[in-house]
């Protein structure tokens, strides 16, 4: 993951095709991952699953998302089980070392999100303010590190499809496997609380 060695923010936007936009039938997730700069730094690929879980579970389907980096090598994977309530998701480096989890926390009104490192310990939390549903700030005792974000993909974009457009900061400094960690949180908060339009998980 070279490319996040120096990275302060990425921006990851959903691919959408047109026969999901006319018929709303639910196909793989696609992304594309541009650095700051909008200059393609890598693309992802849901892998695996069938037709029926696709249909039946939609957002709450199992999945494996696969970052691909040039020649389409695999850079990261993000294995998601399945879970109706408290969703989670692994992230593995391209050895297939366990970098981290994340796992939903029980909340009324806001989002939460536990982070765990590679041997299961708490080190951050992804937290949704209540009058800001779009962001998921990254902190950890109180203080802020950085923050996810969805950004609104224009009228049209939004209207017909539920292709979502992600920001990500977090400190230029971090650990490349910390930053890698967080760019796999965003599958997982795409997948739970904006997969299906006109929905806003719980």
């Amino acid at each position: 993951m070279e490319h996040l060695k120096d990275s302060g923010s990425l921006v990851v936007r959903q691919c959408k095709e047109w026969g999901e936009i006319l018929t709303d039938f639910e196909t793989k997730n696609k992304y594309v991952i541009c650095d700051e700069n909008g200059q393609e730094i890598y693309h992802a690929a849901e892998e695996g699953g069938s037709f029926l879980l696709r249909w039946f579970l939609k957002a709450n389907r199992p999945f494996k998302m696969v970052v691909f980096g040039e020649s389409d090598q695999v850079m990261l994977r993000v294995k998601r089980p399945f879970k109706f309530y408290f969703h989670s998701a692994e992230v593995f480096d391209a050895n297939d070392e366990l970098l981290g989890s994340l796992r939903k926390r029980f909340s009324i009104i806001r989002k939460k999100y536990s982070v765990f490192d590679g041997s299961g310990e708490e080190i951050y939390q992804l937290f949704g303010p209540l009058f800001r549903p779009w962001t998921f700030i990254i902190r950890n005792d109180g203080e802020e590190y950085g923050k996810i974000t969805k950004k609104w993909s224009g009228l049209l974009k939004e209207q017909f499809t539920d292709a979502d457009n992600f920001g990500v900061e977090f400190p230029s400094d971090w650990d490349v496997k910390l930053k890698a960690l967080f760019l796999g949180a965003v599958f997982l908060i795409d997948f739970v609380h904006f997969e299906n339009k006109g929905d806003e998980e719980n």
